[in-house]
């Protein structure tokens, strides 16, 4: 018999809570929830308005993973959804408003992709982002030289810079920007990513071909394209690991020697909220928005 809990006046239906996820580690579908539950302060506000594309890992990374980008079959009448635009014609998708959406959405084991517009206004991003990819035998070691590189550049334009790690193997960097389309932002962060490679040749490429990678980091500049999503910041990662795409500072960044040094699990989140609180709320307020130059 599936569980039934109440999380602010909402029925939500827990399912097979003693799954082991991350086998590396033990690390339970319960403890998947009561991440999300505990952290819910910090990612809610980074999710809210926002429509989500869920990376869903049922059975664990290790599983079959798909992207779920319409609204799931089964979601309940109260989760909030909105109409999106597509290429192909408009879409319906989940907003993960409140406490009791993302406990519904967290039962579905998965990690939460955002678009860099609110759903209110398509038409205009609100953020920024950089994807700093690094190809072996580069790790988040080269993406932190490109990130700090990133960092001055961005802040010549009157934009600042915020760092968080893709969970993965990268960085992603992220900005509050105003009124630019999708498009003007897109050609801008691509803008950016030639400057990049043109002054560091030997750790910078900009376009995705895969022969020109090895050793270099990629500056992905597409996610800001209106259909893309990026990682949300704080969501768990489909990694062997319960890691997290977890905001760090930029002394962190400049720091980096190792690629262990900004990998961050479940486990690591609280005491850094603690100590740090959400190094990612200057985003949410509008008053930190820039214009693109």
């Amino acid at each position: 018999m599936t569980p039934i809990t109440e999380v602010e006046g909402r029925r939500v239906a827990l399912s097979n809570l003693e799954k082991v996820l991350y086998p590396q580690t033990g690390f339970t579908k319960a403890e998947l929830v009561h991440y999300y539950v505990t952290g819910a302060g910090v990612l809610l506000p980074h999710l809210r308005d926002r429509a989500v594309s869920f990376l869903r890992y049922p059975d664990g990374p290790e599983g079959q993973l798909f992207f779920a980008k319409n609204v799931p079959p089964g979601t309940p009448e109260w989760v909030t959804t909105a109409e999106v635009p597509r290429s192909e014609g408009p879409a319906r998708m989940v907003v993960v408003q409140d406490l009791a959406s993302l406990v519904w959405a967290a039962n579905l084991v998965t990690e939460f992709h955002t678009h860099q517009w609110r759903v209110q206004d398509p038409e205009r991003a609100d953020r920024l982002v950089f994807d700093l990819d690094p190809g072996p035998p580069a790790t988040v070691v080269q993406c932190c030289e490109v990130a700090l590189w990133l960092r001055e550049r961005l802040a010549a334009d009157g934009i600042e810079a915020y760092p968080k790690t893709a969970g993965s193997k990268g960085l992603h960097l992220l900005a509050a920007v105003r009124g630019a389309s999708p498009e003007r932002t897109s050609e801008y962060a691509k803008a950016l990513a030639v400057e990049a490679e043109r002054a560091l040749p030997r750790l910078v490429v900009h376009r995705m071909t895969k022969s020109l990678r090895p050793g270099k980091v990629f500056v992905d500049w597409s996610q800001n394209a209106a259909r893309k999503t990026t990682a949300t910041p704080y969501t768990l990662r489909a990694r062997p690991y319960p890691y997290v795409s977890a905001p760090v500072t930029w002394e962190e960044v400049a720091d980096c020697r190792s690629a262990g040094q900004l990998e961050f699990q479940a486990g690591d989140m609280a005491p850094r909220l603690q100590h740090h609180g959400d190094l990612m709320a200057p985003l949410l307020d509008p008053e930190t928005a820039a214009p693109l130059p």
